[in-house]
This record gives C-alpha cells, sequence and structure tokens, in this order.
C-alpha cells in the first residue's frame, strides 16, 4: 500500500510470507494458484494494481483461507482505488487474526477512504498500540483523529 514509509509498500519483511500460508506447489492446482499469486506480487510491485487485483482474486477464490493471498489481495485493491474490497478483505484477516498489526492498518486506511473516520481510527488506534514503533502507524492515526474533530467542529458550527 502506498501509505508506507518512503520507498516502501508495507512495513513488513521481506519474508512475511510463511510456508503455511502460501499455497503448496506440490499439486498442479496448487502450483497454479501460486503461480497466480507470485505473478500478482510482481504486478503489484510494478505499480498495476488493478491487473495484480485481478490475478490475486482468482488465487483468494482457489486458496480463500490463505492470508497471504488475502493480504495481497487487499493491498492491490486498496493501491487500485477498490477501498471497499480492500476494507472487506482486510477484515477477513482481522476477524481471523486479530493481533495482525498490518492487517489492522490496512483496514484503517480503507475505511478512511470510504468515509468511515470512526472505523478507521478504531482499527489504526489497534495497529499503532501493536506496533508504536512504526511512525505511518502513529501518523495515520493522527490524520483520521484530525479528520474526526475536524468533522465535529463543522458539525457544531452549522448547528448554531
Amino acid at each position: 500500500m502506498s501509505e508506507g514509509p518512503a520507498g516502501h509498500s508495507d512495513s513488513r519483511p521481506d519474508d512475511h510470507v510463511s510456508s503455511r500460508d502460501t499455497p503448496d506447489s506440490g499439486s498442479v492446482n496448487d502450483a497454479d494458484v501460486y503461480q497466480l499469486y507470485q505473478r500478482g506480487l510482481d504486478l503489484l510491485g510494478r505499480g498495476s494494481a488493478a491487473a495484480a487485483a485481478q490475478l490475486l482474486a482468482r488465487a483468494a477464490e482457489a486458496e480463500p483461507q490463505s492470508r497471504s493471498v488475502l493480504e495481497a489481495l487487499a493491498r492491490a485493491q486498496f493501491d487500485a482505488g477498490q477501498y471497499l474490497a480492500a476494507a472487506g478483505n482486510f477484515r477477513r484477516i482481522v476477524d481471523a487474526s486479530p493481533s495482525d498489526d498490518y492487517a489492522q492498518f490496512g483496514l484503517g486506511l480503507a475505511l478512511a477512504r470510504t468515509g468511515d473516520h470512526g472505523g478507521a481510527a478504531e482499527h489504526l488506534a489497534l495497529a499503532a498500540a501493536m506496533r508504536p514503533n512504526l511512525r505511518h502507524y502513529t501518523d495515520a492515526l493522527r490524520n483520521v483523529r484530525a479528520t474526526l474533530r475536524a468533522q465535529g467542529d463543522l458539525r457544531k458550527g452549522s448547528s448554531d
């Protein structure tokens, strides 16, 4: 996602994909899913988020429980401007693993882009609490809270 630190697409180390999350390349079907996943990540890394989202959606259909595939799909959807879809996929990860700080962060950013700043603040606060050393988490939370304050001030001013 483009909201990470400068020069990086996300805050996870390059090796965050574990063998239990990635499809096993033992069978033909699994190999096809893994190839879709790898091609999708490559496209995402090259800035072709919409194309990546298409490939990763196919991989997610075949491997709906793979957190790695869902995360890559959500990142691609976010970067392609498909914020509702991205929020839905980040939410699936959060529901399965509430302690996944990156999924909480992604869900918060996606909700903010859909206009749900209250929901965004909740998930960004969780991410920032889990990883307070990641400045882009705390910056995103600060920005959403500022938006909420400004919206509150606007509502107060219009009722006067």
